[in-house]
Formats: structure tokens, sequence, C-alpha cells
């Protein structure tokens, strides 16, 4: 499976945030997706998963592809968590072949147990966006696409992350996207 995003230009508020942009992630590929803020990062991710259309350009799914869009696990900017709900709940709600139990025992991969059964509205910043990543990694998918996943996260914490990230995603193709390649050098850069 190839996802191409072909010629993607992209205009908000008069300004011209991608300009003839071209980027391809196949299976099995890990891609850091840099650039500074306001460089287009989110934009592109938004074109490449159907939620934005371009003013020039377009994303093509490429190989033997069952779906007529990307299928993606998505970890957005925002948590977009639903806020009275566990942190078991929000897995269940994506993926209803996991019980609270299953959910639970992937939660405690990266989180601490006190945390479970809790709304997580209350919850700290750090902890949310570790529920995030989990449950991006818990919807069946083809790819894993992650908007500033790591934001607010110690570095040995972010490490954690990405090491149950790169076991959750087996042959995914992988996409952070962040301002800088911290912690990331070990792949590929795609720079905007």
């Amino acid at each position: 499976m190839t996802i191409e995003a072909k010629n993607i230009t992209v205009n908000i508020g008069g300004k011209t945030v991608l300009d003839n942009v071209t980027w391809e992630i196949s299976s099995d590929d890990t891609w850091a997706l840099t650039g500074d803020e306001g460089s287009g990062k989110s934009a592109l991710i938004d074109v490449v998963l159907g939620l934005r259309r371009p003013d020039k350009g377009h994303v093509s799914l490429l190989g033997d592809y069952k779906y007529d869009r990307v299928n993606a696990g998505v970890v957005f900017q925002e948590d977009r968590l639903c806020e009275y709900f566990s942190a078991e709940e929000n897995i269940v709600l994506v993926n209803n072949r996991y019980s609270e139990k299953r959910a639970g025992d992937e939660l405690k991969l990266l989180i601490p147990e006190e945390y479970l059964g809790i709304p997580v509205m209350n919850l700290p910043g750090d902890i949310r966006r570790l529920i995030c990543i989990v449950r991006a990694c818990c919807i069946p998918s083809d790819v894993l696409i992650m908007d500033e996943p790591f934001r607010g996260l110690t570095p040995e914490k972010r490490k954690e992350a990405i090491n149950f990230i790169k076991e959750a995603a087996g042959h995914k193709g992988i996409v952070y996207a962040q301002r800088t390649m911290e912690g990331l050098e070990a792949y590929k850069n795609f720079r905007l």
C-alpha cells in the first residue's frame, strides 16, 4: 500500500501553506514530517486523511488497497478524547473488538494503572496524550498518522511511546509530525 500526495497546494486565510508538495508514504515506511509552526504539517496530514481538499493536487492510494480513502489510526494535535469516558472506554469506542479489560492491558503498557477507570477530563496532559497514542494504535488501520504525538512528554516517555508504536504498527506505515527531528533521528525526514 502506498499513499501518494502529488502536487499539493493549500491556501489558508489567503496564505499559501503548502505549495506544490509531493510526498509518498508506503507500508514499512516511518517518516518524521517536520517543519516550523505554520509550515503546513497539519494541513498536509488533513489532505492525506481526506479531511481537507487541496486547492491543487490530489492524493492517490496505490497498490492493492481496499478502501476509497486512507484507513488510518490518528493522533491529532488536540486530544479529541471523550472527556467523560475513561481511558479504557475511549479505546473500546474506536475498536469494539476490545473489552475494557483488554483496553486496560494495552494502556498499562504506557500509563500507570492508577489512571484507569477515571474520566479522562480529570487526567494530566501527558497521560491524555499517551491515551491518544494507544487509541490510535488500537484502531484497525493500514497506517498510523500522528500530529505532535509527543507534546508534553519527557524524553524517556517519548522513547517508550515510540517503542510501543513500532510494536503496535508491525508493517504499517507511520508518520510522526513535529517541529524537529528530536527523538526521531532514526527515521526518514520530510521537511516542510
